[in-house]
């Protein structure tokens, strides 16, 4: 997405863009004239494989003013993706040498990630013909269920044993270890992140693979009727996952994650996530899921996500190349140690 904008006659090459899809909209039938076939592996299952996106304009909670309000209509789907659009066109203003720096209070969570580092979802792609106002489709608000009593203390006595962030390495984020992705980019479930929500699937007779861009995880779903007797003990990162063809649907069942690994900020000990895939088209691919611990939350909750094809392919995630970030966290903080053992005031408060 570098140098994303190129002007042509006084419009932007987004504007282009979106007047073509626009177009392609208010054709009835022009992408669907002839009923999908889901397409066939040798073996004999849907094939799923390819390079796949899920960046999209569709939030992942459903703003509360919307309510129940499942789905925009076209119109509206239109003006949010103009909206999305005008945003990048601004931030791909060229800046004045000159200026000030930013407060630090403008500045996003990762400090000076400006466009040239983001890829941000500017379209509302469909899901069974509707413009989503949100991923979470159960329960009708759009929502995450309320947690369940006593999830906050419960929380707040784990925080407790957790080291400092700055005591070492383990301290840290895993994403900032390149452990496992930032967000939910590997999932379960697989959300998309500022960039990098690429993912490409694989499949071999008994086995699906979803490696995703971000940290290039790979999580290898085995086509099972029931798990290993090892599994419980394994503690897998992203957990465990078996699957199973349901007509034309591939249904994955995830557990037994690393104790260490969280989701959503909680703990995934009593998590189970299922998940499916369908094909809804050549170039469309529907991944639903629905989350399920009744440790953490009141409720079942459910979504859904389209994933759209990529004719590109995902390059290596090299996360540790030149990755000096923890080196000098850590540093610093040694640093900060000696000067406060030694009397010196620090210059600048953290």
């Amino acid at each position: 997405m570098k140098n994303l904008i190129s002007q042509a006659d006084g419009k932007s090459f987004l504007s282009v863009i979106h007047a073509a899809c626009s177009l392609l909209w208010l054709l009835p039938g022009a992408l669907g004239a002839q009923e999908f076939k889901t397409p066939i592996t040798e073996w004999g299952v849907p094939d799923l494989q390819g390079y796949w996106k899920n960046n999209t304009v569709m939030p992942f909670e459903r703003p509360q003013e919307l309510g129940n309000k499942q789905a925009y209509t076209e119109q509206e789907a239109l003006q949010l993706e103009r909206a999305a659009q005008q945003r990048v066109e601004q931030d791909n203003q060229p800046l004045d040498p000159d200026r000030p720096a930013p407060a630090l209070e403008a500045l996003p969570p990762v400090g000076n990630y400006d466009l040239f580092w983001t890829d941000r979802g500017m379209f509302l792609p469909t899901i069974s013909g509707e413009f989503r106002t949100s991923a979470i489709i159960d329960p009708p608000n759009g929502r995450i269920p309320e947690r369940v009593a006593g999830f906050t203390d419960r929380m707040q006595q784990l925080r407790a044993r957790l080291p400092d962030r700055n005591d070492g390495p383990e301290g840290r984020s895993l994403g900032e270890r390149c452990v496992l992705a930032f967000g939910n980019s590997s999932g379960p479930v697989m959300s998309p992140v500022m960039y990098n929500s690429h993912m490409q699937i694989v499949q071999s007779p008994g086995y699906v693979s979803i490696m995703v861009e971000m940290v290039h995880d790979t999580r290898i779903i085995r086509i099972a009727d029931s798990r290993d007797a090892v599994a419980a003990s394994l503690n897998k990162w992203m957990g465990d996952s078996i699957g199973r063809w349901e007509g034309d649907t591939l249904v994955v069942e995830t557990k037994h994650y690393n104790p260490v690994q969280t989701y959503r900020g909680a703990p995934t000990e009593n998590l189970t996530v299922i998940e499916t895939f369908r094909r809804e088209g050549p170039n469309k691919i529907i991944y639903g899921f629905t989350v399920d611990d009744p440790s953490v939350y009141t409720a079942q909750w459910s979504g859904e996500y389209p994933l759209s094809r990529m004719e590109e392919p995902v390059y290596e995630y090299a996360c540790h190349e030149g990755n000096y970030g923890i080196i000098g966290i850590l540093a610093g903080a040694r640093r900060l140690e000696v000067m406060q053992e030694i009397g010196i005031e620090r210059a600048i408060e953290q």
